[in-house]
């Protein structure tokens, strides 16, 4: 299994992991660790694969590993108790305080943020594709873990793997948006070779968003989900290659019980 983790998030009290796509049951396009409901791979995969990820993080017959409807908003939610499969809340980050509820965010392309205060037991994780990271899903997140008595001065982050901007061509429209929000954003932006096109550094800009929100422990795991097939799904290269679908990865946090 494909597990990469944060040395800032390894504390005596959280467990968490970046999942990649290996280590499963899926075949096809969804091989083989999608943990994406969402997907059209058979439901009973999907089970066992999010159950093999889960084993990773808690030996505890009750733990539990819990995903958002995610929308690609700014939304993000306290998490007080578990749901069904793909019945999760509308919303792109969460925050809990409760030992054994795993958080976790699906992608593939976009970066998954992983939140840990140890000291008051607060977890939390983000979904930042650029929409959300432009919508403020990573202050949502930290809101929702102050609610819960986390501190911006404690809070260790973690940004997995996501697109790499070599990879990320965008339209002129979207680097609009960038550039209407704050000037200062024409630096995540390099032109491409196509004209009026550019490549956008998501990672940089998540990066920046969490210097912005006060957050001074954050690393990074590296690692670009479109160019490293055997590792990552992508849902950028999948279109690329009119493929009909694709897997998602999770990334969890949980706190021990």
């Amino acid at each position: 299994m494909f597990l990469l983790s944060a040395n800032n998030l390894k504390q005596s009290n959280v467990s968490h992991g970046f999942f990649g796509r290996t280590g499963g049951v899926s075949t096809g396009l969804f091989a083989s660790l999608n943990c994406g409901p969402g997907s059209g791979d058979a439901r009973h995969n999907v089970i066992e694969n999010r159950r093999r990820a889960l084993s990773c993080l808690s030996p505890k017959p009750n733990a539990q590993l819990l995903t958002l409807h995610q929308i690609h908003s700014g939304e993000a939610v306290i998490v007080s108790g578990s749901w069904e499969l793909g019945q999760g809340p509308h919303a792109d980050a969460m925050a809990t305080n409760i030992p054994g509820l795993a958080l976790g965010i699906l992608t593939a392309d976009c970066a998954p943020v992983l939140f840990a205060d140890s000291e008051v037991c607060v977890v939390g994780a983000a979904h930042a594709g650029w929409k959300g990271a432009l919508g403020g899903v990573i202050e949502s997140a930290l809101r929702a873990m102050e609610r819960l008595g986390a501190s911006r001065t404690r809070v260790a982050a973690a940004i997995g793997p996501c697109i790499g901007q070599v990879n990320y061509e965008v339209g002129p429209e979207l680097a609009a948006k960038f550039r209407d929000a704050d000037p200062d954003n024409a630096q995540f932006f390099v032109p491409s070779d196509k004209p009026d096109h550019w490549r956008f550094d998501l990672h940089a800009y998540v990066t920046e968003q969490l210097a912005a929100a006060g957050i001074a422990n954050v690393e990074t795991i590296g690692g670009c989900t479109y160019a490293y097939e055997a590792d990552f799904f992508s849902f950028r290269r999948a279109t690329h290659r009119g493929e009909v679908d694709y897997g998602r990865q999770v990334s969890a946090i949980l706190l021990k019980s």
